[in-house]
């Protein structure tokens, strides 16, 4: 389908759209900062990337309600592994068959549909002002414009992209299995530097006080300067890693191929903990949430582990029947979290009990957005569902 052609419900809402930038940049600013208690969340009304924020802790200060029930969902045609992102009362997917299509939150209803050059994996989308951004795997960025879908500017790596772009300041990250991290300009797409590193870079960088954090397929840390991209430091993990980290504080958390989970020190530049299920050895793929002094994230061993930020001692799991790959968003202290047996979990953070399970009927690998009391999700079977 030609991105150019732009749909009637686009050209109904996209006045409001249009006002909605002027309240988003302030929004995506507060993000940044975080929340007095130092936690950094998604504002209630919006989920504008992956992991809610650019410190890609998971958490939102939405409440959902505890019994979820379907308000709508949307027949995507193709697999969902894309994350959704959610702003200025607009919903938008990445789909395996090589769209990034908006929808209405309210609604469900298509606002309008972008084709990418090749499909679109992992890659979830990240609004800014009046741009949305994502990778395919052809390798090239895209740049979007929210209100009605047309192509604002396009970047070709060298690899498939599957890591997710991340918005600071003047300028939009990505990583490429080409090996490199780039910053390129946020106004028309022009290369600001790149990074080389050793392997692909699956994950997404984290973002704070100007730097950039990510834990590579080179089993490497990396703290990246953004304003010249020259590397403040980096440190051997030892570990093929997929996933993305969660900053907190002084802590980096993230889980890997070899079994376990990682907190890093970022001022003592390195390893202050590791986890790993005494009986089960299976490696993690799901990104962290941290909340409350909790470390949560999936596992391939079907569980959902919670781990003390503090120390690394298990404080419960919760086990699912499949893999998860999906990463928990947590909310109003319930964590919402995705499985491969087709359900979305809503679990107790302090306890791990389940409050409530919604079955989806496809696999789940994409993970939940949180935005608006309500819960966005996609799924295998190609159906992105809105709950609430």
């Amino acid at each position: 389908m030609d991105h150019r052609i732009s749909h009637t419900a686009a050209q109904l809402d996209s006045f409001i759209l249009h006002l909605g930038v002027l309240i988003l940049v302030p929004v995506v600013a507060s993000v940044a900062l975080g929340a007095a208690d130092g936690l950094a969340r998604a504002p209630a009304d919006a989920w504008p990337q992956f992991r809610g924020t650019a410190q890609l802790t998971g958490v939102s200060a939405s409440a959902p309600p505890a019994q979820l029930k379907e308000l709508w969902s949307f027949e995507a045609g193709d697999a969902i592994d894309s994350s959704p992102a959610v702003a200025n009362g607009a919903v938008f997917v990445g789909v395996a068959s090589g769209e990034l299509v908006s929808l209405r939150l309210d609604t469900g209803a298509v606002r309008w549909r972008y084709k990418v050059n090749d499909g679109v994996g992992e890659s979830s989308p990240a609004v800014a002002g009046d741009r949305v951004f994502i990778g395919d795997l052809s390798g090239v960025l895209h740049a979007v414009n929210v209100a009605d879908g047309r192509a604002a500017w396009t970047f070709k790596t060298k690899g498939e992209i599957k890591s997710s772009p991340v918005v600071a300041g003047d300028r939009v990250l990505i990583g490429s299995y080409d090996g490199s991290l780039y910053a390129l300009s946020l106004k028309d797409g022009s290369l600001l530097w790149s990074l080389r590193t050793e392997n692909y870079i699956h994950g997404t960088p984290a973002v704070v006080d100007g730097v950039a954090y990510l834990a590579g397929c080179d089993e490497t840390f990396h703290a990246v300067r953004i304003s010249d991209g020259r590397e403040v430091f980096t440190a051997p993990l030892g570990s093929y890693i997929g996933a993305s980290i969660a900053l907190d504080g002084q802590r980096a958390y993230v889980g890997t191929f070899d079994n376990e989970v990682l907190a890093f020190d970022l001022k003592g530049r390195k390893i202050a903990w590791r986890y790993s299920d005494p009986q089960r050895h299976f490696p993690f793929y799901s990104s962290a949430a941290v909340a409350d002094g909790v470390v949560v994230l999936g596992g391939r061993d079907k569980q959902v582990h919670a781990i003390d930020a503090a120390t690394g001692q298990r404080r419960w799991v919760f086990m699912t029947r499949a893999r998860v790959e999906s990463s928990p968003a947590v909310a109003g202290g319930r964590v919402y979290v995705g499985s491969s047996d087709g359900r979305l979990y809503v679990l107790d953070l302090a306890s791990g009990k389940k409050v409530s399970e919604v079955d989806l009927a496809g696999a789940v690998s994409s993970s939940p957005a949180i935005a608006a009391g309500r819960v966005i999700v996609g799924s295998q079977d190609g159906r992105l569902v809105c709950l609430g």
